[in-house]
């Protein structure tokens, strides 16, 4: 079975008057979903984006980060761990010198909330790594992708 995943992006405007002067501002859709608005996207202010909408860059850190957490709420529930907060600082690294330059490290900081009688954290970051090599967009890049756990548990 193949899974296939449709994007639907939009863009208009004018590129006459040169690299400087057009809007990089784009919406995107991702159907069947239908609920909410359509994304509303630009480039990385650095590369004349707009700094108030979402850019590609961000939007790929997200999709890792997002991927981690459900591949680990499922390792960790079949696993019989209860997980009840969970929360990601995640942050990617684009540098210049690195060419072809691209988004070269993503760095995922999840807080995770466990439940009093969940295992120690070597178990729980035993389960982070299965999670990492079950997460299908982190199979899916060449960029380095850190994880650096903190587990809390929640009080009886």
């Amino acid at each position: 079975m193949t899974h296939r995943y449709a994007a639907r992006l939009t863009w208009s405007g004018s590129t006459a008057a040169g690299f400087d002067a057009y809007t990089r501002a784009h919406e995107a859709t991702a159907p069947p979903a239908t609920d909410g608005q359509p994304l509303r996207l630009s480039a990385d202010p650095g590369f004349h984006g707009d700094s108030a909408k979402l850019n590609p860059e961000q939007l790929l850190v997200l999709a890792a980060s997002s991927c981690q957490m459900l591949s680990f709420l499922a390792v960790a529930a079949r696993a019989r761990v209860d997980v009840t907060g969970y929360e990601d600082d995640a942050e990617g690294e684009m540098p210049e010198d690195d060419r072809p330059m691209r988004v070269a490290r993503i760095t995922l900081r999840p807080t995770i909330t466990v439940g009093p009688d969940a295992p120690g954290d070597e178990r729980l970051r035993q389960l982070t790594d299965t999670a990492h090599r079950h997460c299908f967009i982190a199979n899916s890049l060449t960029s380095e992708i850190r994880i650096e756990p903190t587990f809390r548990r929640a009080a009886r």
